[in-house]
């Protein structure tokens, strides 16, 4: 299976460490050039881990004329993973905005965000539990909604006092 990513969502994983959990469980991950850009800077949390291993994954999004309909708000990486999605036929994005996640299911765009690679990583048994994890990525100071996590640990079987 091919997954494209974009940006907050690699940060996210990156934090937990989860990164190798995409290779495993979708075998092909790929990223625009944007995308790459935005994860690498170096005051970014976890630019060095995320350099390493995005290297060999960047895919050029030679031509945007493929534009998504309504992509009006989007950045640049999230604009370039959603046409290198489209261009590459790739099976799921990797995507964590609300406003993106929208965007792409109206272009029929298959998303998948960071607590569902966690929950998917669990189904394989790759993981024991994905508290930990949720839990890393809120330390790191990502924003997860207190909805979506409270979600995300019942689809898990685990509850919040556990």
């Amino acid at each position: 299976m091919l997954i494209v990513a974009d940006t907050s969502a690699l940060l996210a994983l990156a934090s937990c460490d989860g990164l190798l959990l995409l290779d495993t469980l979708f075998g092909d991950v790929r990223v625009p050039p944007a995308v790459f850009r935005e994860c690498t800077v170096a005051d970014k949390p976890e630019a060095e881990g995320l350099t390493e291993y995005l290297r060999d994954k960047v895919t050029e999004v030679a031509d945007l004329s493929e534009i998504v309909t309504s992509a009006t708000g989007l950045g640049q990486g999230e604009l370039e993973a959603m046409v290198l999605y489209k261009r590459l036929r790739a099976d799921f994005l990797l995507l964590d905005d609300g406003r993106a996640r929208k965007i792409a299911h109206l272009n029929d765009v298959e998303v998948i965000g960071s607590l569902g690679v966690l929950l998917l990583a669990k189904a394989e048994n790759l993981l024991p539990a994905i508290k930990p994890s949720v839990n890393a990525i809120q330390a790191a100071g990502i924003y997860l909604s207190g909805s979506l996590v409270t979600e995300a640990l019942r689809l898990a079987g685990e509850t919040e006092g556990s």
